[in-house]
């Protein structure tokens, strides 16, 4: 029987922000191949090795998969909101910048806050919470505001944009049904085989519905850009994920990940040479009260 949390403690905090630390590297590996590798195609491969992996992980543990347990609805259901996030970011990736698609995916912690107290009353925010959330998000839209002012949107890139929004929007959809479902008592490894299986099947479908060409003749930094999004990113990662969902608090889970769009513009800086701006001290200050702010314990 796993012992739930009414706040997260170190331990926790250390492990989602190693998990926020790889996502916001993990949108750099995908635009970084959007254009040799057909972007539904690249989550194909992605969630179907990621599918092997998982089922090879569970049978040397003895995770049981196919059990009847009351979760095939909740796990379907998830599954295709899971694909659907997904499906938004690929393709999103061909037509907005990285950094931009990240801004408008992490608006995932408002559906939450938004939604979930209907669903699990204990999980409601106290004033100073949503103080946390607005100051948080606000902090992360300031350090990608240079990417908003002086420029003219084009088709193209609103497309892109309303994807990325549309994959924020499921992306807290999924972690709805996951807490609120019977998904909450299943085992971390069946809740993500749910999300990686669907996925696997729906994502080459839409490939082939798109006329997207499939191949396996790429480059090694393709493959190997592929390999780090399927190992550390559709598995591992997702699996400590639906761990820490099922111990701590969702909506304070969900304010950390505003720690990822703020990774996403250091690997920026590192990797692309992009500058290092006032925005983003800026926004690491605030992200940081954010949190500070979502995790203060109730007194009295």
């Amino acid at each position: 029987m796993i012992q739930r949390k009414d706040h997260i403690d170190r331990v926790g905090a250390l492990v989602v922000v190693a998990c926020c630390l790889f996502w916001g590297f993990q949108q750099i590996l995908i635009k970084s191949i959007v254009g040799e590798v057909p972007p539904l195609w690249q989550a194909s491969i992605r969630f179907a090795l990621a599918t092997l992996l998982l089922v090879g992980w569970c049978v040397l543990r003895g995770v049981p998969l196919f059990a009847r347990d009351g979760t095939l609805r909740g796990g379907l259901l998830a599954g295709l909101l899971f694909a659907g996030e997904f499906s938004c970011i690929y393709l999103g990736l061909q037509d907005t910048s990285a950094s931009r698609l990240t801004v408008f995916l992490y608006c995932s912690p408002f559906v939450v806050a938004l939604l979930l107290p209907r669903l699990v009353p204990t999980e409601r925010l106290r004033g100073v919470q949503w103080a946390g959330l607005v100051i948080a998000f606000a902090a992360v839209a300031l350090a990608f505001s240079e990417g908003f002012w002086g420029q003219t949107a084009l088709p193209r890139q609103l497309r892109g944009d309303a994807l990325a929004l549309m994959a924020g929007v499921l992306w807290g959809l999924t972690t709805l049904v996951i807490r609120s479902s019977r998904l909450a008592t299943a085992s971390a490894e069946k809740t993500l085989f749910y999300q990686v299986a669907v996925t696997a099947a729906v994502a080459p479908c839409l490939s082939l519905a798109l006329g997207e060409t499939w191949s396996l003749s790429y480059s090694a930094l393709a493959w190997g850009s592929i390999a780090l999004q399927t190992v550390v990113g559709a598995f591992a990662s997702y699996l400590v994920w639906m761990g820490l969902l099922r111990v701590y608090p969702a909506t304070q889970l969900s304010s950390f990940t505003f720690l990822t769009p703020v990774f996403a513009l250091v690997f920026g800086v590192m990797l692309l040479n992009e500058p290092l701006t006032v925005q983003l001290v800026l926004a690491l200050v605030g992200v940081a009260a954010g949190i500070v702010l979502v995790n203060r314990k109730r007194v009295g």
